[in-house]
């Protein structure tokens, strides 16, 4: 993929921004963070540089205004809000000790913003490389496409996470584990660590893997907790392209954790030249207690909207 220089992509960004009738959304980039504007409020923020190990979406806000995420708590300060990290050739990117690796921000190869049939788009793709802590070759290469989708029927603040894992040049393969909460994991703000609830998109319990850890099949999965008194409902959805079907890992104690995964910790995936490995998933959250139903309405209203391009599919 191009990457995109600095000075073109700012103006892209102006660009994009004035364009069309649809003043929202817009993206502005900084030296440290990509953020989304909508109707000149900053909705969701990106953070790229300045991280100590890995770029993740530190703030996203509901409808409202209210942020569900947070961000390194003294508990795992390796918990960064909204992230994706898993095991690359033995390497821990999703840890941040001396020993893990890190995933490193080396450019920008698209950045959108797009309305059009009633859906606005704001998206940007980063070229990341996934570096070991000693002096070895970069494992994978990531390129990572986060983007929102906007609707008036769509009540939810809703994103798409794409991670497509490739090789370096020079390299013929590379192997991806993991333990079983590796993938792309939300930690939620302290008020949500008690009394919220868990609801699936498929029946059945999962399995419990430790304490109180499940992993569960299902098209989504979905947690409800209370901030400042007020009930919001967060939900990940998988997507059938994906290489295997999601199991959702889901914690409370001693806090509320939700990742998607694809039992990396019992059967591995290959990366190779002719077939690198995509995964994606959508992200919504609302104000309110969500019904059911209407989890499964966005969820099928997502999937909608987030095909796989040709080439990306398996």
């Amino acid at each position: 993929m191009k990457l995109i220089c600095y000075c073109c992509l700012v103006t892209s960004l102006l660009l994009a921004s004035r364009a069309g009738a649809q003043a929202a959304p817009e993206l502005r980039l900084g030296d440290l963070e990509m953020t989304v504007i909508q109707s000149g409020t900053p909705t969701l923020t990106y953070a790229y540089r300045g991280v100590p190990f890995k770029p993740y979406v530190r703030a996203w806000v509901t409808p409202s205004g209210v942020n569900p995420l947070r961000d390194a708590p003294h508990d795992h300060l390796h918990h960064h809000a909204l992230m994706f990290a898993i095991i690359a050739d033995d390497i821990d990117f999703w840890a941040e000790t001396p020993t893990c690796g890190k995933q490193v921000h080396r450019g920008w190869s698209d950045v959108r913003v797009v309305s059009e049939n009633g859906i606005s788009r704001a998206a940007f793709t980063e070229r990341l490389e996934w570096v070991p802590a000693k002096d070895l070759p970069v494992a994978v290469v990531e390129y990572r496409t986060v983007e929102t989708l906007t609707a008036e029927d769509i009540d939810a603040s809703l994103l798409t996470w794409t991670s497509r894992i490739e090789l370096p040049p020079g390299k013929a393969a590379a192997t991806l584990t993991g333990h079983h909460y590796h993938g792309l994991g939300m930690r939620f703000v302290e008020a949500m660590d008690k009394g919220g609830a868990f609801r699936f998109g498929a029946p059945g319990e999962g399995e419990v893997v430790r304490g109180d850890e499940r992993l569960t099949p299902g098209p989504w999965c979905a947690y409800t907790a209370r901030i400042d008194g007020k009930p919001v409902t967060a939900a990940m959805f998988d997507h059938p392209g994906n290489p295997r079907p999601v199991l959702w890992f889901t914690m409370q104690t001693p806090f509320s954790y939700l990742s998607a995964t694809v039992n990396l910790w019992r059967e591995a995936l290959e990366v190779t030249r002719e077939s690198p490995v995509t995964f994606r998933y959508g992200v919504a959250i609302w104000d309110g207690e969500t019904p059911t139903e209407r989890i499964e309405a966005i969820y099928q209203r997502w999937r909608a909207l987030a095909s796989f391009s040709e080439g990306e599919g398996y």
